[in-house]
């Protein structure tokens, strides 16, 4: 018997962004138009007024206390790995803005498809810091999403998981759900093959998913102009005939304001987008990278002051939203809580044997009960070694 799908009934057009839900957004920084979407500068001066999102002061403070929270737990966990209390891990600082302003755009139940530098989103979204840490320790329970978590775990082969997005996106259709897939990546994840057949699926099955993509300027090691021939990234989206759009991915107001258009855009039926968000890893690749191998102390300089927690903080002081005496009594506050988890975590110990094999199937397959049991009888001979 056939079975009967439940994709939902999707009108098109033969532009790039058909349907009911076109944006003037989209139309006005279309991915060949070469524009790249900027509201605020980095001294925090409102430059185009006309795309300011509508974000009300209370969702602005919080979203930039979780970006400065974020960017607590980050150094945190860089100064762990140095006193070798933590394992390898990326390094997040400068691309705050792109990680809470996009997820700012999701509703609670939205999927969040993260790669392995979204601290800011994995927290907005509703992870614990507790899971963060688990994961940094080389946890199996670090892989493990709280209940009414929509969420993947950190994905570190590149861009294995945009297939993932858009099969989850492909199964949101099935259901007749209303839900949105938001999926991270990075530069370097763009030349890789899972993006085509990610986001060429996305495209056909009109699925609902907002491709992010960190472009960070570095592919580990690899400079943006040597791993791609494309002008911009948000071109890419051209061949797969939706829409593309380039933000500058420092300012949180540029983010937001693109990422829930696009959340709209796809949720309306409309199928995915494609973003491309422009900002600086300001840190290394991960703890155990050396960037001086690759790039200069000049170009750092100079995205210093285009740090996204600058303008936001500069805005926030200009409206009266925000102070110093603010500031310092909330970092107090995020480094007492901070300290409390790591104290809890760090106390653990190694993974317990079934942990290693159990979050993967329903039920464990015969190939892993063989292995757990190797496991198991190895660890007990090399106990009885003493």
């Amino acid at each position: 018997m056939a079975t009967e799908t439940k994709t939902k009934k999707i009108e098109k057009t033969n532009g790039h962004v058909g349907g009911k839900g076109t944006s003037s957004l989209f139309d006005t920084f279309d991915a060949n138009s070469g524009k790249k979407l900027e509201v605020v500068d980095p001294n925090g001066k409102v430059i185009h007024p006309e795309w300011m999102p509508d974000m009300s002061d209370e969702l602005l403070v919080e979203g930039y206390k979780m970006m400065r929270y974020a960017r607590i737990v980050d150094l945190k966990a860089v100064n762990l790995q140095r006193q070798g209390k933590l394992y390898t891990l990326p390094v997040n600082r400068g691309q705050e803005a792109c990680a809470v302003g996009s997820a700012m755009a999701l509703r609670k139940d939205d999927w969040l498809v993260p790669a392995f530098r979204e601290i800011g989103a994995y927290m907005w979204h509703g992870w614990p810091v507790e899971t963060l840490y688990k994961w940094y320790l080389g946890l199996e329970s670090g892989a493990v999403m709280p209940e009414g978590v929509n969420s993947l775990p950190t994905s570190v082969p590149i861009s294995s998981q945009i297939p993932h997005a858009a099969g989850i996106g492909h199964a949101i259709n099935y259901k007749g759900l209303d839900q949105v897939v938001l999926c991270y990546f990075g530069d370097g994840g763009t030349s890789e093959g899972d993006f085509s057949e990610g986001l060429n699926w996305a495209a056909v099955f009109t699925c609902p998913c907002v491709f992010f993509c960190n472009n960070n300027q570095y592919a580990i090691s690899v400079p943006r102009e040597l791993q791609t021939k494309a002008a911009t990234i948000a071109q890419k989206a051209v061949g797969f005939g939706l829409p593309g759009i380039q933000v500058d991915g420092n300012d949180l107001f540029a983010v937001y304001r693109a990422t829930k258009e696009a959340v709209d855009y796809a949720r309306a039926g409309n199928g995915p987008v494609l973003i491309e968000a422009v900002t600086y890893r300001m840190g290394a690749h991960t703890t155990s990278d050396d960037p001086t191998k690759y790039r200069t102390s000049e170009e750092e300089k100079i995205w210093e002051p285009r740090d996204p927690l600058i303008r936001v903080k500069k805005y926030l002081h200009e409206k009266g939203l925000w102070s110093d005496a603010k500031e310092t009594a909330y970092e107090e506050e995020c480094a007492v809580k901070i300290d409390e988890v790591i104290s809890h975590v760090v106390g653990l110990g190694s993974n317990p044997i079934p942990e290693l094999f159990e979050n993967q199937y329903e039920s464990l397959t015969n190939s892993l009960e063989d292995q757990k049991a190797d496991l198991e009888a190895f660890l007990a001979w090399q106990s009885r070694r003493g």
